[in-house]
């Protein structure tokens, strides 16, 4: 096997995952004489929260992701690799990579992030993408925008409700958001541009397996939004779960829904770090760790994000949260310095709730405090400053921004472009 090592006797960081939580951490550690080396499997960061909006035609790709190496580019002492990887070695410190290489380290941090849970039936996620990847976001777009084209020019009433029919399966602020920006695109795109469709024909689907939407929020906001959803013409299924995923649509305990567009966001699990060490998991494919981050058993491994089943004060989960990995990559990136430069030990990490939010659609979110909440106008206009805020770099904000202002003064969407060339998975 073929072994990449670091020149000089500096100390080494390994980072897998540049997500979040792994930005965040190689952010912390750059210029430093410390030599960091980020792997990731794709050449870009994703900002995932406005994912839904690339898969909604109000954002382009290129708005919420950057080259990891523009990112970290600036810091000598941040080397960035492409790569896989296929396991690791605690006992000899080496990650390896898919192409055979392996890469040592003094300290591995693990940020893998997570993926969507289809609960066994890994069959259904070619008719059900979710929203974790550019790749699903314009599988999204793709279905969704074909399927009004192929309804304009439709002369089967029933095939034509089935290809304005769309199902989002799970009641998560990804499942809200998804309902609300389907039902506010498709009614406007009815009423403007197409004269054969009329915008009542529009059927949005919200599946939840549980007795209530956003379950995570107190009932008073997740009564909230499923009074705006239905309002908009969201059609709200709780209690009732999915039995089966096709092609032509889902089948839910009270019959089958034949639908054009699919969304997945009932769960998630974490990435399969458990498996490339060769140790059992916690809930959710999720590695236990210390307070201080540190993985149980093993010397020298470290996770964060969803990648981290960490606890708080009271012994509960810390949740699968942009927020959470990003404050447990800083304190992890600057606990590390001064553990390898100062031989300081790693401080238990402390978790800062900086509130919940949930967009639900034009003018409405939801935000919970724990001690005070917000709904409406307000908490839309705060929502959109902190994701403004969250994105990468000035330009991404920038163009953000002005994207949202001319969005919300004409109501246009500015990435409604179907690829001709692309080929679904299920096709």
């Amino acid at each position: 096997m073929e072994e990449l090592s670091n020149v000089g006797s500096r100390p080494r960081v390994v980072i897998v995952g540049a997500g979040f939580g792994g930005l965040a951490c190689a952010k912390a550690l750059a210029d430093t004489e410390v030599d960091v080396t980020v792997i990731d499997r794709r050449n870009h960061n994703l900002f995932q929260p406005l994912l839904y909006q690339v898969a909604t035609a109000a954002l382009s790709p290129a708005d919420i992701s950057e080259p990891i190496r523009r990112t970290l580019g600036r810091s000598d002492n941040i080397h960035v690799l492409m790569g896989e990887v296929v396991s690791i070695d605690p006992n000899a410190r080496t990650v390896s990579l898919a192409d055979g290489a392996a890469i040592p380290y003094d300290r591995l941090v693990l940020a893998t992030g997570s993926k969507y849970n289809y609960f066994g039936n890994e069959d259904w996620q070619k008719h059900a993408p979710g929203l974790k990847s550019i790749h699903e976001a314009r599988q999204i777009r793709h279905r969704l925008l074909l399927a009004f084209e192929q309804a304009e020019r439709s002369q089967d009433e029933a095939e034509q409700r089935r290809l304005l029919t769309s199902v989002v399966i799970g009641g998560g602020p990804t499942g809200v958001e998804m309902a609300g920006a389907i039902s506010e695109l498709g009614r406007f795109m009815i009423e403007r541009d197409f004269r054969t469709l009329r915008p009542e024909q529009l059927h949005v689907v919200l599946v939840e397996a549980g007795p209530r939407i956003l379950a995570t929020f107190p009932e008073n906001l997740s009564n909230y939004a499923a009074d705006y959803l239905r309002n908009i013409g969201v059609d709200i299924r709780l209690n009732t779960p999915v039995e089966d995923v096709t092609a032509e649509g889902v089948q839910v305990k009270d019959g089958f829904l034949p639908a054009s567009c699919i969304v997945w966001g009932a769960g998630v699990k974490a990435s399969p770090a458990a498996d490339w060490l060769g140790i059992s998991p916690g809930p959710g494919g999720r590695l236990p760790v210390a307070r201080d981050l540190s993985v149980d058993g093993l010397e020298g491994v470290y996770a964060i994000g969803d990648t981290a089943l960490a606890l708080d004060e009271d012994g509960e989960a810390l949740p699968a949260l942009a927020q959470v990995a990003k404050q447990q990559g800083t304190f992890l990136g600057k606990a590390l310095k001064s553990s390898l430069l100062k031989g300081a030990a790693v401080p238990n990490f402390r978790f800062h709730n900086r509130g919940n939010t949930a967009v639900i659609g034009r003018n409405a979110a939801i935000f919970d405090f724990g001690t005070w909440q917000l709904k409406g106008r307000f908490a839309w206009l705060l929502w959109a400053i902190v994701h403004v805020y969250l994105l990468v770099n000035f330009e991404k904000r920038l163009l953000v921004s002005v994207q949202w202002i001319w969005r919300y003064t004409t109501r246009q969407r500015g990435a409604r472009l179907i690829d001709e060339n692309f080929i679904a998975p299920d096709k």
